[in-house]
């Protein structure tokens, strides 16, 4: 295909396709469901898309039921475009629109898994996904902002996300790693005074 012929097919991708209106949202949305089907994390993007609770989870359950046992990593369900992926029991989707391209989804869907794989220090599964939710949810938000794909490096992603992190410092952890220093200065300034008294008893 000739330059002109290319440019112009591009050009009537991104007006029209198929007769779909554009769209800003590069992500339609991101969920990730355990292996019998049920939403742990999600976030949709374009109010338009199944904007009530119960067409996200019809969604979902479609979605889950078409993809859980197969092999490949991209599907096309209701027009959308959607990229997965599974670790022990857990299922990872990122959905675009119909004509987003696959690689560009693919890199978002790599970077939140290496991104939660690291937070989760390479142990992928439900348990562990529960008990840290909070450094999931801000993964998640430091690669799509409202739809849009903000990076897709996830070391980047692990840096802003301790970063973060370390601006709440009152978390149940920190509080107690907090108390414990505490303890262990007060206990050493007791023993160095308990020492001094027994020198000066001596002399």
């Amino acid at each position: 295909m000739d330059s002109n012929g290319l440019i112009h097919n591009t050009a009537r991708c991104e007006i029209n396709v198929a007769g779909v209106e554009p769209s800003l949202y590069t992500v339609k949305a991101v969920f990730i469901l355990d292996n019998d089907g049920n939403r742990l994390l999600s976030k949709y993007y374009d109010p338009e898309l199944y904007p009530t609770m119960k067409e996200q989870k019809n969604f979902e359950n479609n979605v889950f039921s078409k993809t859980h046992k197969a092999d490949n990593e991209i599907a096309f369900l209701e027009g959308m475009t959607i990229v997965y992926k599974s670790s022990i029991d857990l299922f990872f989707y990122v959905v675009g629109s119909a004509q987003e391209n696959e690689l560009m989804l693919m890199s978002v869907l790599n970077c939140l898994f290496d991104s939660i794989s690291h937070i989760l220090r390479k142990n992928v599964e439900r348990r562990c996904l529960l008990d840290n939710m909070e450094g999931v949810f801000l993964a998640v938000d430091e690669i799509i902002d409202g739809g849009v794909i903000l990076e897709s490096d996830s070391q980047q992603v692990l840096q802003k996300v301790n970063y973060r992190a370390d601006d709440n410092p009152l978390t149940e952890q920190s509080v107690a790693q907090h108390l414990t220093e505490k303890l262990a200065l007060t206990t050493n300034v007791l023993q160095s005074a308990k020492e001094q008294i027994k020198w000066s008893i001596l002399k």
